[in-house]
């Protein structure tokens, strides 16, 4: 799979004026909303929707389709109001979610992995309201765990912590258990898909990622994803399981793996 980390501009297809009008309204976007500027942005989504419509008749409607006015929003907010940007990583999204089958993932059908508690999404939110995506890294065994099913099970359950996003909030917390990391639970190819899929399909969905008592043997991992990630490695946290106890949880909330 293609990691792609960045979008450039082409002037070619966009005019300067046009730039002028995407950068003004993610300006606009991030200060109190006038009632004029809710009208342009609304503009904007029905643009994206109609040329979606047009040019992609094919993507599914709905949901999560090329009709969805919340997720043209959110790619639209993600691509800067970069109209001619969202429409193109929209259209891959959308795509993606349908060749995947992301509307067919369900928890009988991820059962199978999920019984082995490599990941899950944890009853509690965090202090900041987060929804939370627990990843727990000795329990993934890539030479004896089918890695289609162990991408389904991730995409599973980042729609499931996103169905729990509580109003006002639009992101997870991510936390990788790093305890009894080996060099048996190592696997580069799984973590890539994960960079692919929150970058490409998932766009600023993820707040930050804890990385909990990480060993020596991960650090050579580490130094070949680092890279990749590029500004999205500022979201990542090194800590301890005293500071996820401590920082991101109540004593009601915390993850029973992380008690003392």
């Amino acid at each position: 799979m293609a990691l792609r980390f960045s979008t450039p501009l082409t002037f070619s297809a966009v005019s300067s004026v046009s730039l002028r009008k995407s950068l003004r309204f993610c300006k606009a976007f991030s200060h109190n909303q006038t009632t004029q500027t809710r009208i342009q942005i609304h503009e904007l989504v029905l643009e994206v929707k109609e040329r979606l419509e047009k040019e992609h008749p094919d993507l599914p409607v709905g949901k999560n389709g090329r009709n969805d006015e919340d997720m043209i929003l959110w790619f639209l907010k993600d691509r800067k109001f970069h109209v001619e940007d969202a429409i193109s990583k929209l259209t891959k999204a959308i795509k993606w979610r349908q060749d995947f089958g992301v509307s067919e993932l369900t928890d009988k059908s991820v059962m199978g992995i999920r019984t082995t508690g490599k990941a899950y999404v944890h009853d509690f939110p965090d202090v900041n309201g987060r929804p939370v995506l627990v990843v727990v890294a000795s329990k993934h065994f890539p030479a004896k765990q089918d890695t289609l099913e162990s991408e389904k099970l991730c995409v599973f359950l980042i729609e499931t912590a996103l169905s729990r996003l509580p109003p006002g909030k639009e992101d997870i917390l991510g936390v990788f258990d790093l305890r009894g990391f080996s060099t048996e639970n190592g696997d580069i190819g799984f973590l890539m898909f994960m960079i692919s899929v929150f970058y490409t399909y998932y766009p600023r969905r993820l707040g930050q990622v804890l990385f909990v008592d990480a060993p020596f043997v991960f650090q050579p991992i580490w130094q070949l994803v680092k890279p990749l990630l590029k500004s999205y490695a500022s979201l990542v946290r090194f800590c301890s399981a005293d500071t996820v106890r401590k920082e991101y949880f109540t004593d009601e909330t915390v993850p029973d793996a992380f008690r003392e």
